[in-house]
């Protein structure tokens, strides 16, 4: 795939933004009437077991990170892989190592990450090992571009749109996977969180075009892009694949905060329009997205309204609902706030 191939990816999300409804999903529900209809603690009326957990604490610290994966009582043990986005050279909303590192060294883990699919400063592995540490990512661990050395097939059992998703190589490596997103827009599939993170983040520079395109080509994806539920529902698939993988070694991280529209894969994202969350914290990915979409919609931040438009515009709730019916996890969950 040339570099010209794929920095047509940037001037379709930058196309859509412009056209603004073109991605607008038939019958979606109002900005302005959705906020009050969720609330966070929707599955605390119904019996606790067999109800997904999510923890949260308001303050975004470094303590806070720890006493979250304590929280969650699965210990990473073994080689660990902590999967991030190491950001977007010229972007500025990624999570901060300084956020991050001591629950990273508490593990002693290495972040894990794979190249792109669309060109820019991160689409092959010296480029990308320079921005991680450009963004400070070296200097708290090591950093594992997991696709430099080629990519592997993971089986999407029951798959509709993918049989396999494909993977860096060395993601074999490691015996236990912490998800550590971060919350926020993004302009093709509405939200990023854990389900995004697991599915496009693991996959390989061409597993993330295989995603992209609903399984059909590994090459250059933006020219011809599939239904956009379609999208959804592969990202779902590829998630699928990374949690049969995984079984019970896997955990996940959120954090919300530094809410733009786009995503750290932007160079130049849209500055947030309303406040920082907090960190959330669950063993359940589903329900982990779906709290933090709540937290956005029941929020008092009027702020809100841009990036409520962004996730329903591209029908993003999809990804959890799909994900929910292939067995990623609930809707339903149990918000557990330990502040």
């Amino acid at each position: 795939m040339t570099a010209k191939q794929k920095m047509s990816r940037r001037n379709f999300i930058r196309s859509s933004v412009v056209m603004g409804g073109a991605w607008m999903v038939a019958g979606s529900i109002p900005v302005e009437s959705i906020a009050g209809e969720v609330r966070p603690e929707i599955a605390k009326s119904e019996s606790s077991a067999g109800v997904s957990k999510v923890y949260m604490l308001k303050d975004i610290t470094p303590q806070n990170m720890i006493r979250l994966y304590d929280a969650l009582g699965r210990k990473a043990k073994g080689k660990v892989a902590v999967k991030l986005s190491t950001g977007e050279p010229g972007g500025h909303n990624f999570l901060q190592p300084a956020l991050i590192k001591d629950l990273v060294k508490k593990v002693n883990g290495t972040i894990v990450e794979c190249n792109t699919a669309y060109g820019g400063g991160r689409a092959d592995t010296e480029n990308h090992l320079k921005a991680a540490k450009d963004h400070g990512f070296t200097a708290i661990a090591p950093v594992d571009i997991m696709d430099a050395e080629g990519e592997v097939a993971l089986p999407v059992k029951g798959g509709k749109h993918l049989k396999e998703d494909f993977v860096g190589s060395h993601y074999l490596n490691y015996d236990f996977t912490i998800v550590l997103s971060h919350f926020k827009g993004t302009a093709m599939g509405g939200f990023g969180g854990a389900i995004k993170n697991i599915s496009i983040g693991i996959a390989s520079s061409a597993g993330k075009a295989w995603i992209h395109s609903a399984g059909k080509t590994k090459g250059n994806p933006w020219g011809n892009l599939p239904p956009q539920d379609d999208f959804l529902e592969s990202m779902a698939e590829a998630a699928k694949a990374i949690i049969d993988h995984c079984g019970d070694k896997i955990l996940y991280i959120s954090v919300a905060n530094n809410l733009s529209v786009d995503c750290d894969c932007d160079s130049s994202p849209e500055d947030p329009k309303m406040g920082d969350i907090g960190i959330l914290a669950s063993l359940d990915p589903v329900a982990l997205d779906k709290a933090c979409t709540d937290l956005v919609r029941v929020s008092e931040d009027h702020g809100k309204i841009h990036l409520i438009e962004r996730i329903d515009s591209r029908n993003g709730m999809h990804t959890l609902e799909y994900g929910e019916k292939i067995g990623l996890g609930s809707q339903k969950y149990e918000l557990v706030k330990l502040d």
